[in-house]
């Protein structure tokens, strides 16, 4: 079982992510072309979404993968068997954490059994629960956030898998 990266530093890690602005482009581009079979993954169960929440949902992805690459150690491509056993573990829980709505995140959070849970609860306060946008953020519809956030805690369960934490870290400490 991988250690879990404390809840400071992933939130520390994610805004440094966004404070980078474009530049951060680049990094989630190879990022995203790295883990490839995990980018189509998440594209092909991802419907169209209007105006710019498809980026935003790919960005998040890159969010993801970066935290685990930032976590040291190493990531390995993450394929089918990552992919699969991460859908097979959170499928059981999809249908419980419905409706979409504002208990959503509360559900989601009951349920110990998630890899990286600061991870996710990252994902859960950037698509629920950001009370105040910034101009350049999109909203996003609750039904949608709920799938994107699906998508991302699968994408979290098959990094986690693929993931060989460091032996020592400044965050293990």
């Amino acid at each position: 079982m991988n250690p879990v990266l404390p809840r400071d530093v992933v939130h520390r890690w994610s805004e440094e992510c966004a404070a980078e602005g474009l530049a951060f482009q680049a990094v989630a581009r190879r990022l995203l072309e790295d883990q490839g079979r995990l980018a189509r993954f998440f594209k092909a169960n991802i419907p169209d979404m209007p105006g710019q929440s498809g980026e935003v949902s790919l960005y998040l992805l890159a969010v993801v993968i970066r935290l685990f690459e930032r976590g040291g150690g190493r990531i390995g491509r993450i394929g089918g068997k990552e992919i699969d056993a991460a859908t097979k573990k959170i499928g059981a829980h999809a249908a419980l954490l419905m409706p979409a709505d504002a208990g959503f995140p509360n559900r989601v959070r009951a349920i110990d059994e998630r890899a990286q849970p600061h991870i996710l609860d990252e994902a859960l306060h950037a698509l629920f629960e950001r009370e105040t946008k910034k101009e350049e953020e999109v909203e996003m519809p609750p039904e949608q956030a709920a799938l994107v956030f699906l998508m991302l805690w699968a994408a979290t369960e098959a990094c986690n898998i693929a993931w060989q934490p460091p032996k020592s870290a400044e965050w293990l400490a």
